[in-house]
């Protein structure tokens, strides 16, 4: 049998890799901790399941779902996100519901490009928008992702001739997976930008609500003029511990949204409506329990950091995501301290490598299991004596 061209060179997804590992680690009986996957382990909240169960009683929500979404959740994204960041759109042109954010960046590379066309992208980055690229014919042109550019893509770097060519530029602020965030200034620098070579904007914000000491991040939506050639992509996977659920949404140019709802109508039936129900629930969700929330994952965050600067790593800590971004010890790549502290102490991280060209040097940790977990980590980091390579 003969498989197409573009799954033959796919590589494959890092996560499977990781959990490839993590069972061969178990099935030794190995008490193996992992920091692998940005997958909140903490439980959707009560009133949000209620709602389920409420509206799979509901005969209407057992047939299928249309592909934009319930009017309903579209006008609760909207809602929220004029609280939220103080932009208003459109519930019935500027705002579409995904099965989740991954399917929609997946998916909007089949409505934008055409093979050839080019693609500005951010490395090191999330594996799924070149997935998009390859699947669409498209060439990625490769945004370096700098410690001393603070995580930010240099726009000037970018020759004037690939620019023009481009079709596409992505984002993703609060990043993943370097921890970094954009301010506002940024955004707006990348925006003149895209407009001047009429190019799409896309943004991945999905990281948007785990902010860490008092600082909230940015939409780019909040640049004016931003919607003429941005949509952003948000997901209530990491804001509301939901990532099981599959919901999230695309909002902003009406053009744009057009054309991923036509993909989509093709190829989905949406979301399942007593989902988009307990969606509607989440978006009510008050800010005191999300300050609650990330307090959780902070003190988390402040375990680690310190027991990474004592081993020598020299660890700065994120103001948002789930994630912490270090440099490996030199003599290490990024695979080869990874497998250390995997063969070692029975710790999963992700290795930098796995996003990108940029990303080898680095390893990536997850702020998503117990505090038990981490504690345990902790007490084994810290009396761990790094392997001397030489």
């Amino acid at each position: 049998m003969r498989l197409a061209k573009r799954v033959r060179e796919l590589p494959v997804y890092p996560f499977v890799e990781i959990s490839r590992k993590i069972a061969e680690k178990r099935a030794q009986g190995k008490p193996v901790i992992t920091f692998g996957i940005g997958d909140p382990d903490l439980a959707t909240p009560d009133n949000v399941l209620e709602e389920l169960k409420n509206a799979a009683s509901e005969l209407p929500n057992h047939r299928y779902p249309e592909t934009e979404g319930l009017p309903e959740f579209r006008k609760a994204v909207g809602d929220w996100y004029e609280r939220r960041f103080g932009v208003s759109l459109d519930a019935g042109t500027e705002i579409l519901s995904l099965i989740g954010a991954k399917e929609g960046i997946g998916h909007i590379a089949l409505g934008l490009i055409d093979p050839g066309d080019i693609v500005l992208q951010p490395d090191p980055a999330y594996p799924v928008y070149n997935v998009g690229t390859l699947f669409a014919g498209g060439e990625p042109y490769w945004m370096p992702l700098l410690e001393e550019n603070g995580w930010l893509p240099d726009l000037q770097l970018i020759p004037p001739q690939v620019a023009q060519k481009a079709k596409v530029m992505w984002l993703n602020y609060p990043n993943n997976p370097t921890g970094a965030v954009a301010p506002l200034e940024y955004f707006e620098k990348a925006v003149a930008f895209a407009r001047s070579y009429d190019i799409a904007l896309l943004h991945d914000a999905c990281y948007t609500e785990v902010g860490y000491d008092g600082y909230h991040p940015h939409s780019l939506l909040e640049i004016p003029n931003a919607k003429e050639i941005a949509v952003e992509f948000h997901s209530l996977s990491k804001s509301y511990n939901m990532t099981g659920w599959r919901i999230g949404m695309a909002v902003g140019n009406e053009e744009i949204i057009q054309a991923l709802f036509k993909v989509k109508s093709n190829l989905d039936s949406g979301i399942a409506q007593a989902v988009q129900k307990m969606g509607i629930e989440a978006l009510k969700w008050p800010e005191e329990a999300i300050k609650v929330r990330n307090d959780r994952y902070q003190a988390r965050r402040d375990k680690v950091v310190t027991v990474l600067n004592q081993i020598g790593l020299k660890v700065s800590p994120p103001q948002a995501s789930l994630y912490i971004w270090t440099r490996v010890p030199n003599g290490f790549s990024s695979a080869t301290f990874a497998t250390a502290l995997l063969d070692d102490l029975d710790i999963v991280v992700t290795p930098g490598s796995s996003y990108g060209k940029f990303g080898e040097g680095y390893i990536r940790l997850s702020l998503t299991l117990s505090d038990e977990d981490v504690d345990e980590a902790a007490r084994r980091i810290s009396s761990w004596k790094i392997p001397n390579l030489a």
